[in-house]
């Protein structure tokens, strides 16, 4: 975990506010590492806390009025200039998440070239923000209703995708007329202020977007209560959630919540199983099986159940670990030591208390180029049930579990027998199986033939159950829902009191 402390450093960060960049209140700052080499310090950020917090949401809400008189379609025309300058700094700053996450190179591109296509796509909307007109049940009077801003917005976002998900709540949020607050993971904080350093150049006025950095109790914890914050959109773990849910609802504030997932590939026995065994590799391991979407769960039918697990192990053997500014590296470090105890430790709970069998993997890596960061080998644990903690809990990391099942029935409740309800797919070469799986998985997403990883930006992304609260983003159409609210309008030109619901309608001559 991070340490705050004085700083001593000359590479220091400041967090943003009211069109400028400031130092913390405090004075205190944060390192980040590099987590693939720890001895590699990126640079120091404020620890920030509630003084910080007020003075961010004071320059929000002062910006508001105007950022919200502000034509949509040039609200749009910022948000298309802030796009092509990801685009033109999108090797820059994908090199940067990589040095202070450790995804591989080629993710971090992925994530990057995310926030540009939610960029351009949310600017898309600045010429519709549809309403819609409907019949009057009264003469001379026309019935409407617009999209207006919700107002101040708190952003709380995670340390997997510090570019994408950001991206998610600040571009609908700037499109729809609102002004902002952002804390990005105390992990990630460099790539958050890339975007908002591409903003910044794009002409997105002072105090329409701010920045403030820390831990989530001192800094993220006040945007939750504070008075002037009208919506709180957070993503990361479901424990946290809840706390945001709970401080979101005791002072009256909107809030859209994504939490966990415990994700499930289901392999028929009509299953292309080099196809599946290739997508499950992807699913599992990309971003190290950081990610809520992560397949962490692989329901394999007992007539193929050995081939696949053979053609799996064989792909998951040849994935190299390490730097992920390497070329030749597929999976890079977990996030920081908590992380890797964690994952140890449902490791630890597979093999002593569910009784699973360590097919694959199960230690950390410390020699060699491995020294210095937090990695852990790719993980199968196989003959899991599904009843075991390491097929019921969350462990995001890169850890998996091979159940056996009979059919596609006993598959079906398999993947819908957890408390989460985010992705899930299916590989099978038959419609009926495929759409059947369709209609009776409760997952916010589903896919055929391709692991659970993948969402696009047009598409609602979020789950059921305890993976959120019935919020989704992306897809503007979903987003849009939670960074504006309807207003219903009538316009009465009759010249006289009409009554809705008392006046009779009298269609004689």
């Amino acid at each position: 975990m991070a340490q705050a402390k004085p700083s001593t450093k000359t590479e220091t960060y400041k967090n943003y506010i009211g069109g400028r960049w400031v130092k913390p209140a405090s004075g205190q700052m944060l390192e980040n590492r590099n987590p693939a080499d720890t001895r590699e310090l990126i640079g120091q950020f404020p620890a920030s806390t509630d003084e910080d917090v007020q003075a961010a949401v004071a320059a929000a809400h002062e910006a508001f009025p105007k950022w919200k008189a502000t034509p949509a379609p040039k609200r749009a025309e910022m948000l298309y200039k802030l796009g092509q300058i990801l685009i033109d700094r999108k090797e820059q700053y994908s090199i940067e998440m990589t040095r202070e996450m450790g995804k591989v190179l080629k993710e971090a591109r992925g994530d990057v070239q995310e926030a540009i296509d939610m960029t351009f796509y949310a600017a898309g909307e600045g010429r519709r923000l549809h309403g819609y007109t409907t019949p009057s049940e009264l003469q001379n009077k026309m019935a409407m209703c617009v999209r207006q801003p919700v107002g101040l917005c708190a952003m709380i976002t995670p340390w997997n995708f510090p570019m994408a998900i950001p991206s998610w709540k600040m571009m609908p949020a700037l499109v729809c007329g609102n002004t902002l607050v952002i804390k990005p993971a105390e992990d990630t904080p460099l790539s958050t202020i890339n975007l908002v350093k591409a903003a910044e150049a794009a002409g997105i006025p002072p105090g329409v977007i701010n920045v403030v950095t820390g831990l989530g109790e001192a800094a993220g914890a006040p945007l939750t209560t504070h008075r002037d914050v009208r919506l709180v959109s957070f993503t990361g773990s479901t424990e946290t959630g809840r706390i945001v849910s709970t401080n979101a609802a005791q002072h009256g504030k909107l809030c859209s919540l994504e939490m966990g997932g415990k994700n499930v590939i289901m392999i028929m026995d009509d299953a292309d199983l080099d196809l599946a065994a290739e997508g499950t590799v992807w699913g599992a391991f990309g971003t190290t099986g950081q990610r809520c979407t992560a397949s962490s769960r692989i329901v394999v039918h007992k007539a193929v159940y050995k081939q696949f697990v053979e053609k799996l192990t064989e792909k998951t053997k040849a994935l190299r670990v390490g730097n992920g500014l390497k070329k030749t590296v597929e999976v890079g470090p977990v996030i920081n030591q908590a992380a890797v105890d964690k994952i140890l430790g449902y490791i630890e709970i597979g093999k002593s208390h569910d009784g699973a069998t360590l097919h694959l993997g199960g230690n950390r890596l410390t020699k060699g180029e491995h020294k210095h960061g937090f990695f852990i080998e790719p993980t199968i644990f196989t003959d899991v049930a599904p009843n075991m903690r390491i097929a019921q809990e969350e462990i995001f990391g890169p850890v998996l579990s091979i159940i056996p099942c009979n059919d596609l029935d006993e598959a079906i409740e398999i993947g819908n027998g957890v408390k989460y309800g985010l992705s899930s797919s299916i590989y099978t070469q038959d419609v009926n199986q495929a759409f059947t799986a369709m209609e009776r998985m409760y997952t916010g997403i589903f896919y055929v033939n391709s692991a659970t990883i993948g969402a696009e930006v047009h598409l609602p992304f979020g789950g059921t159950k305890a993976t959120g609260n019935g919020h989704r983003e992306g897809a503007m159409a979903s987003s849009l829902d939670i960074f504006s609210e309807w207003k219903a309008i009538y316009v009465d030109y009759s010249g006289r009191l009409q009554k809705a619901q008392i006046d009779v309608f009298d269609n004689r001559q």
